[in-house]
């Protein structure tokens, strides 16, 4: 059977201890030294901490008694600790033997408290550093520091009061202070601490992680700048190198001038005159014009604009069908006529593309011809408006003029006198003549009268003359400003001739400055008349201008790393937003 044990304590003393050497114990004393200067303000030891390790006792006992107390029975507990005790000893021995200085033993119990281990002294740290096969005098290693991805679960899944696994610094201990042997607490649990070899193999294995996720990374970027960037470089730059059709281009440059104002000119005409701000306008009609549908269309009635554009020599991107719309056949016009005006030198630059040298050359040719006439049709009707009022002005006074004159010649007809101021003349010099017959009439009958006997039939004969001559002239002096017998007097005769006459004066005034005003309206048009004036004249060019396909690869490698860039970071930014 049986029986309990009646004892409440069995070896209340420790019997694994080593007491402290000399050397131990100066290595200690520097130690405790040392920590003081560096922590001045640490606590003092406590009594329980100075009092020597032989003599401190322990509430529960560090092994499990089997029953036989001390006896070193084989298989017992009390053989097996005897057989471990000497074993320790000896190599404890073996150990001061070597002659380690106090620095050696310091860093070695710093090594021991780094790697979770719980020495009694210097000495027992260096065996079991050494048993663990770690040199206990090595310096740290830099993977060391570095804070493993588990160490905070593997921090909240410990026990409380256990050692931290993951401590990367050693920290002196506090008791460290006291020159003996020190007493380190119990060892932590089993599967806890964690050796230098397992920090180094988890940290080599987290950077070979991160260097794989890496890897993976770039070769996903290359894949994609690969698929979304290079590739649709490659096919533009196979388009622009191998398909696309070289188009020859024909530069030409001409001016619009205008004929040089008159000296007299005043205001801001004048001011303007003979630089290229006066032909601003007319330049960029003649732009437009080049660029309308009716140019294209003229091109295509004289040189087949629509069937040069769509042989078989033409690439499929740029030729056009022969059943094309005018739209379509439009932007093909557009995409090959380049033409702009330069305000600051009155210059119009214009090139012309086509698949071979001569066709280029026809085309620019032709449009040139048609701004001419374009420009010669503004000019001859600027000449027009101009000169459009100065010819009605003459028109009206020629024709006043002519009614004038008929009014004139109507009362001549009618009244019979050509000359009124003839007329009047006459009768005023037979009336002058008459009278003059009167006089010399009574002057004969006074001379009948004076002699003593006047012969009464002479003396009848002269008063009847003198009768008559008397109402001869009152007859003549009222034809002058009487009707008699439904005649029309002289002096009105007279009066209507003088008002025809003087707005026939005045019309024929009239016709001449109205003449002078158109001559002075055609000098001036023709001065306003417009031509134009060749800069750069169409030559054939021997050489292809386009397609430029270094330009175009290049600006095709920037816009699809943009549009990847700006998709990336769109994708990136919605990505982002989603996981928050």
């Amino acid at each position: 059977m049986t029986m309990k044990p009646k004892a409440r304590k069995f070896r209340i003393r420790r019997t694994d201890g080593v007491a402290p050497t000399g050397e131990t114990r100066r290595a200690e004393a520097v130690d405790a030294r040392e920590a003081a200067t560096a922590a001045p303000a640490a606590a003092p030891p406590t009594p329980r901490q100075a009092r020597p390790p032989e003599v401190e006792e322990t509430s529960l006992p560090n092994v499990t008694d089997d029953g036989f107390g001390d006896m070193a029975l084989p298989g017992s507990a009390a053989a097996d600790r005897a057989e471990a005790g000497t074993s320790v000893e000896a190599e404890l021995a073996a150990i001061r033997a070597e002659g380690l200085t106090g620095r050696q033993l310091r860093m070695a119990r710093r090594a021991a408290q780094k790697h979770g281990l719980s020495p009694s002294s210097d000495f027992d740290a260096v065996r079991q550093l050494r048993k663990r096969g770690l040199d206990p005098f090595g310096q740290s290693n830099m993977l060391e520091l570095v804070v493993n991805e588990n160490k905070g679960a593997e921090a909240k899944a410990a026990p409380a009061g256990a050692a931290p696994a993951g401590n990367t610094l050693p920290v002196r201990a506090a008791t460290a202070q006291v020159p003996a042997t020190q007493v380190a607490p119990p060892p932590p649990p089993a599967g806890v601490a964690h050796t230098a070899e397992s920090r180094a193999t988890e940290i080599m294995n987290v950077q070979r992680d991160i260097a794989n996720r890496r890897r993976r990374k770039l070769i996903q970027l290359a894949t994609r700048l690969a698929l979304f960037v290079l590739l649709p470089t490659m096919l533009v730059s196979y388009y622009y190198y191998v398909v696309a059709t070289p188009l020859y281009a024909t530069h030409t440059e001409f001016v619009i001038q205008k004929a040089e104002a008159s000296a007299g000119g005043s205001g801001l005409g004048g001011l303007l005159g003979g630089t290229s701000f006066a032909t601003v306008q007319e330049s960029i009609t003649v732009q437009s014009y080049l660029e309308s549908r009716e140019a294209m269309l003229r091109l295509d009635e004289e040189l087949n604009f629509r069937e040069h554009f769509s042989g078989d020599d033409i690439d499929p991107l740029v030729r056009l069908a022969p059943d094309a719309t005018a739209e379509q056949m439009y932007k093909t016009y557009l995409r090959n006529l380049t033409i702009g005006y330069d305000p600051t030198e009155g210059l119009i630059r214009m090139e012309v593309l086509a698949a071979d040298p001569g066709t280029s050359q026809a085309f620019s040719e032709a449009l040139i011809t048609y701004a001419e006439e374009r420009v010669d049709q503004m000019s001859s009707r600027l000449r027009e408006d101009q000169m459009a009022g100065a010819r009605e002005a003459f028109q009206e006074a020629e024709e006043r003029s002519l009614l004038a004159q008929m009014r004139v010649l109507e009362l001549q007809e009618q009244r019979g006198v050509l000359s009124a101021e003839a007329e009047v003349n006459q009768v005023f010099n037979q009336i002058a003549t008459f009278e003059m017959q009167v006089v010399e009439q009574r002057l004969r009958l006074a001379e009948i009268n004076a002699s003593p006997r006047p012969n009464p039939t002479r003396v009848q004969v002269a008063e009847e003359t003198i009768a008559r001559y008397e109402q001869l002239i009152a007859d003549l002096r009222s034809s002058l400003t009487e009707e008699d017998n439904g005649e029309v007097s002289l002096a009105r005769i007279q009066s209507e001739l003088v008002i025809a006459q003087a707005d026939l004066e005045t019309r024929q005034l009239m016709l001449t400055e109205a003449m002078q005003g158109m001559e002075s309206a055609r000098s001036e048009a023709n001065r306003q008349s417009l031509y134009i004036s060749m800069g750069v004249f169409p030559i054939a060019p021997d050489e292809a201008a386009y397609p430029k396909a270094f330009e175009k690869t290049l600006l095709a490698l920037v816009v699809f790393s943009g549009i990847y860039l700006l998709v990336s970071m769109t994708a990136s930014i919605l990505r982002e937003q989603v996981s928050s």
